[in-house]
């Protein structure tokens, strides 16, 4: 079996040793170049042909997210970004994503044993991610056509999204097609807790729709908003009374993640059944595939992204195989879809 060839791109020396004994320790993987600089990357990609590329954010000369812009443009390939867990790292990884970079890692913050065999598993996954992504799944600038209101005919309460790789731009190009107005939006992607708040703000600042991170324990849904699950809780929907309100639940991971797609698909199921829609983006996994199946049972309309547009097939294929998804479609058409669902008579 073929290794997956990575290259390295890190101005720190420190850091460019450690990143390759890590990589180099997994039998799937091989370090075929490191370079300090963009300048130097340029003529190690040529020569060595990588399959994946880790880019740092931070770098002289260049830096991280220009070259990337010019990478994506020239030479588009699987590219995961390595991050600072700051503010301006966030924003800048966001960036990154939006360019289309695969995913991203954070510097290790912590040198102790145990962390950093949770810091290789973590790193080595992401770079076997990236190496079998869909980087042309949607090109820069492709964006879902714009829908006016529809005429809701039935009795929707809630909508919700969910995704991990490659799904901060895929949730940013639905919420960006759709209109405002609509029933209540809930959103669990799988970002860290750092990069939550940008994410939502930048969700924000491209749609009609009021969105925000769910920053209080409790708030009522409320039509036209859409509320995002910060990268440490999960994110539930209960009833009070005649009221919908989404709340932050800190259980146990599932699935591998806090947040937890099938937490939030499933306390949909059973909070308001029927009267939901539920969509399934790109990412990797399984989460939110059963949920997603859960809410069918029940009468939900359900949405599965279709594999040539998504980053990863992963999440979306599993939903597919489990046939919880009433319908399975490219990423810009979801938002019609969407909206049909809501002008559909009960």
């Amino acid at each position: 079996m073929r290794k997956i060839k990575v290259l390295i791109v890190d101005d720190s020396p420190v850091f460019r040793a450690l990143l390759s004994q890590l990589i180099s320790s997994d039998p799937e993987l091989e370090v075929v170049a490191m370079a300090e600089d963009p300048y130097q990357a340029r003529d190690l990609i040529k020569q060595h042909n990588p399959d994946v590329l880790t880019l740092d954010i931070e770098m002289p000369k260049m830096n991280g997210v220009k070259f990337l812009k010019n990478l994506m443009r020239l030479r588009p390939m699987p590219v995961v970004m390595i991050s600072t867990l700051t503010q301006h790292g966030a924003d800048a990884t966001l960036t990154a994503l939006e360019l289309g970079a695969v995913d991203y890692f954070p510097k290790p913050s912590v040198d102790s044993t145990a962390e950093m065999v949770n810091y290789k598993k973590l790193v080595n996954e992401k770079i076997k991610i990236a190496a079998g992504a869909n980087v042309a799944s949607q090109p820069l600038g492709s964006m879902s056509e714009s829908i006016s209101v529809p005429t809701q005919n039935n009795k929707t309460e809630v909508i919700a999204i969910g995704a991990s790789t490659g799904g901060t731009e895929a949730v940013k190009n639905v919420l960006s097609a759709l209109p405002a107005g609509l029933p209540p939006i809930i959103i669990t992607q799988h970002i860290s807790a750092m990069f939550s708040p940008s994410f939502a703000a930048r969700l924000n600042e491209n749609s009609d729709i009021e969105v925000k991170q769910l920053d209080v324990n409790r708030a009522p849904l409320v039509n036209g908003c859409a509320y995002v699950a910060p990268g440490d809780k999960h994110l539930v929907v209960i009833r009070r009374g005649d009221r919908l309100y989404c709340q932050l639940d800190d259980r146990p991971t599932v699935n591998l993640h806090k947040p937890s797609v099938d937490v939030m698909f499933d306390s949909v199921a059973e909070t308001v059944g029927k009267n939901s829609i539920g969509v399934i983006l790109t990412g990797m996994g399984k989460d939110g595939a059963q949920g997603l199946l859960s809410m069918k049972k029940l009468g939900a309309k359900t949405i599965a992204q279709d594999e040539a547009s998504s980053v990863v097939w992963g999440m979306p294929r599993v939903a597919v195989e489990l046939d919880a998804a009433l319908s399975i479609l490219d990423l810009n058409k979801i938002p019609k879809q969407i909206c049909q669902y809501l002008a559909a008579k009960d």
